[in-house]
């Protein structure tokens, strides 16, 4: 299987539920992925930050429903992307002072291990030396 990116959170989100936030770019990119069978990752570090969000009351818990059940779909092009020791040791490529936020630091980091972009608004991690596309 091959990983042709990897989401943050937002990015999975906005994608699932059709929202006009998602860059054009990036909503083609997911897409054509998809065409050819490759996968979008998504971090497990979005999978707590949705249920965290969802317990905080600023995201409804089909938002983390949803995700998991892309995830769960061998057919789907979300994958989840295990954050394994090697993810860890990809993240000393990624600067603390540049992406300062622990979650985006890992997707980021996820990115790199993979050796693929993060598909990102995030303005850190666009502004950051990480692979990023928007």
């Amino acid at each position: 299987m091959t990983v042709a990116g990897v989401a943050d959170t937002h990015t999975a989100l906005w994608y699932l539920f059709g929202d006009a936030r998602l860059s054009a770019v990036a909503r083609s990119f997911i897409f054509e992925a998809a065409k050819a069978r490759h996968s979008i990752a998504i971090s497990s570090i979005s999978l707590a930050e949705l249920v965290y969000l969802v317990e905080k009351g600023r995201l409804p818990v089909v938002a983390y429903e949803e995700i998991a059940r892309a995830i769960a779909d061998p057919d789907h092009v979300f994958i989840e992307a295990v954050f394994t020791a090697a993810v860890v040791e990809s993240m000393r490529q990624v600067s603390r002072t540049e992406v300062p936020d622990m979650p985006d630091r890992m997707i980021a980091a996820t990115a790199v291990y993979f050796d693929v972009s993060v598909i990102s608004c995030d303005r850190r991690i666009l502004a950051s030396g990480v692979k990023t596309l928007w």
